[in-house]
């Protein structure tokens, strides 16, 4: 998988300043709206939040204040609540009535069960929502529907190490091998000899759900009985940094002072947790994040949130809080050798944009981010005059016996998102499958597989 210039990720600092003045400058909520929302009532929040604890400790509280902002409100505070990894957003309206929104923290899985007892309004989750969860909801609706399933940031599970330890890259499966105990002295990873020590989030964390999808239970795993557990990412990162046999996962703006380390899946060459890497889901261990709602949601604080977070202004919060946005932006790919002849010249010719196209599972349908993704695209290609005959559209996929097949389904996903784009008025130069060229995740597994079937969009 080609790595992304590092002058793009040095430039993250004048990118968010341009995002927040794009967010100033575009985003504003309908009158109607804004007179719609109503102020507290007998010292009850206008709006509540339950669930990941990655979500909830920075960003969610950011983005209701951002939210507030927008709306003119004044006096605004961020306060400790009444129980750890809980915190109350306050402000006044012009006429003085206090608003208050509640974010408590305790894991993804709080959030869902929250939602069922009528106690939370959104639930914050850094996992997709699980088929018993989905049934456990049925009563509110299509829990994957597009009305009720918003992935507001992209987020990486950074695997992190004391600063001291001489490892740079470990693959997915030795992570695996690590976090169950089976490899117990660094000495076994060329490492410096001494007993591993690892560091885990708790059972009600999102993100340990999705270590435990991305690395545990591809490889029969579980975690060692041994392990610390957290329920804070700061606490647990911090404790990685402060002791030299230690090994983390984390999400990625919770690194703090501890290493990150390149993650290497099946045939894919290492990549570090970078900003462009994880904003198109290429490396290994990239997840969305998500706010979950009823599909015919009644909050209006709850639709004025969602609306502000999928936003320019929104997604500029996203970024400043450190993790990735969504907006797009063009890359430039260093050329490689070991890519294919027609890809290697794009590479030196075009630009890729930070976004791949995924489809749902076991279908060609678009998923629920890249419908939303359309719009960030067309919006960019307006923005750049490249509506006509500037765009390249490259399919991926995974293996299948015969190799032509392979190149023609994943040529076949490259056209769906051509029509899609036509009916806006795209009228792409080329539209390509080079099969299962270029893997980012292993194809043993169906988690893989499905990470694999992508279609990257390049520009002149």
């Amino acid at each position: 998988m080609p790595r992304a210039s590092s002058a793009v990720d040095r430039d993250l600092w004048s990118r968010t300043l341009s995002l927040l003045l794009l967010g100033f400058i575009c985003y504003a909520l309908p009158l109607s709206v804004l007179a719609a929302l109503p102020a507290s009532q007998n010292g009850q929040p206008v709006l509540r939040i339950q669930g990941s604890n990655t979500i909830g400790a920075k960003l969610g509280p950011e983005l209701v204040k951002g939210l507030l902002e927008a709306q003119g409100l004044h006096d605004i505070q961020i306060q400790d609540g009444s129980r750890d990894n809980e915190q109350r957003v306050l402000a006044r309206q012009a006429d003085g009535r206090l608003v208050m929104i509640e974010v408590a923290a305790h894991g993804s899985g709080t959030g869902f069960t929250s939602l069922k007892e009528g106690t939370a309004d959104l639930a914050a989750s850094s996992r997709p929502i699980k088929d018993a969860e989905v049934a456990s909801l049925k009563t509110l609706g299509d829990m994957r529907s597009s009305q009720a399933e918003q992935i507001i940031a992209i987020d990486g599970l950074a695997i992190t190490l004391h600063p001291s330890n001489p490892i740079a890259a470990l693959s997915v499966a030795q992570v695996a091998q690590l976090f169950s105990g089976e490899v117990n002295d660094w000495s076994a990873l060329g490492g410096k000899p001494g007993a591993v020590r690892l560091y885990a989030r708790d059972d009600n964390s999102g993100t340990y759900d999705t270590f435990k999808e991305l690395v545990l239970a591809p490889a029969g795993r579980a975690l060692a009985a041994t392990a610390q557990r957290f329920e804070s990412s700061t606490q647990l990162s911090d404790a990685v940094s402060s002791d030299p046999n230690g090994i983390g996962f984390i999400g990625l703006p919770y690194v703090r002072q501890a290493k990150a380390v390149a993650i290497a899946a099946g045939d894919s060459q290492p990549m570090p947790p970078s900003t462009t890497l994880i904003a198109t889901e290429d490396y290994p261990l990239s997840r969305r994040l998500f706010l979950y709602n009823q599909p015919q949601l009644d909050n209006a604080w709850a639709r004025a949130l969602i609306d502000f977070a999928h936003s320019p202004r929104g997604q500029a919060i996203v970024e400043r809080s450190g993790f990735i946005a969504q907006t797009v932006q063009a890359v430039q790919v260093t050329a490689d050798a070991k890519m294919p002849a027609d890809y290697r010249q794009l590479a030196e010719q075009a630009q890729r944009l930070s976004v791949n196209f995924r489809f749902q599972e076991g279908s060609a349908t678009l998923d629920n981010k890249a419908h939303r993704d359309l719009g960030r695209v067309l919006d960019y290609l307006r923005q750049h005059d490249k509506l006509q005959g500037k765009v390249v559209l490259v399919g991926f996929g995974d293996p299948k016996s015969d190799p032509q097949r392979a190149e023609l389904l994943s040529k076949l996903r490259a056209m769906a998102v051509r029509r899609e784009l036509a009916k806006q008025g795209v009228l792409p130069r080329e539209v390509t499958g080079l099969g299962d060229e270029l893997p980012v995740a292993a194809n043993s597994e169906d988690n893989g597989r499905i990470r694999n079937r992508r279609v990257e969009v390049w520009v002149y």
